[in-house]
C-alpha cells in the first residue's frame, strides 16, 4: 500500500464530505441502512458543535488523497477516577485498505490525541462478532472487561 497520512479534521464542508461515505458505510457494518444525509448530517453537526474529534487516514503524502480510514472520539469523564477521559466510538477502515496499517495508525493516533488533552483514559466497546477488531485493541494494549461492568442501555425514542 502506498503511504497514508493522518490527520485531524476540520468541521468545513469539504472533510464532511470525505468522511461521511465512509461513516455512512461504517454504519451499514452494523446493519443499517444507506442514509448518506444522514451520515453527512451527524458528521457535520458534531464536528460543527465541537462535539467529537476525528482523525482521517487519507492515501498519499499531502492529504489529498482518498480517505482510508476515520476514528471518532467524543469527550467525556469519569466521576469515579475524577479524569477526564476519551470515547473511542468509530473506527472505520475501508475494506480495501484493511491490513495496511490504518486501523493501528489511527489508533494510536487518537491514543496521542488523548494523552495530550490530558485524558487518563480512552474507553471502547466493540460487538461480539467483530473479532478482528479485537485482536488490534489487544495488540495496542486495551484490557477487556469480562465481567467488571454491566452494559445497559435505554432507548429514548
Amino acid at each position: 500500500m502506498n503511504p497514508f497520512t493522518i490527520r485531524r479534521a476540520g468541521a468545513g464542508e469539504r472533510d464532511v464530505g470525505l468522511i461521511a461515505p465512509l461513516f455512512d458505510s461504517y454504519r451499514q457494518f452494523y446493519d443499517k441502512p444507506p442514509e448518506p444525509q444522514l451520515a453527512a448530517a451527524f458528521i457535520r453537526d458534531r464536528l460543527q458543535a465541537n462535539e467529537s474529534v476525528i482523525f482521517l487516514a487519507e492515501a498519499g503524502g499531502d492529504g489529498s488523497g482518498e480517505v482510508l480510514g476515520f476514528v471518532q472520539l467524543y469527550p467525556s469523564f469519569s466521576s469515579v477516577a475524577a479524569c477526564r477521559i476519551w470515547v473511542l466510538n468509530d473506527l472505520f477502515v475501508a475494506p480495501t485498505a484493511r491490513r495496511h496499517g490504518v486501523g493501528r495508525a489511527l489508533m494510536e493516533e487518537a491514543r496521542r490525541h488523548a494523552i495530550q488533552t490530558g485524558a487518563r483514559r480512552l474507553t471502547l466497546e466493540t460487538v461480539t462478532e467483530n473479532r478482528s477488531a479485537w485482536t488490534l485493541y489487544e495488540d495496542l494494549g486495551y484490557v477487556r472487561h469480562e465481567d467488571s461492568t454491566r452494559f445497559y442501555t435505554l432507548e429514548l425514542g
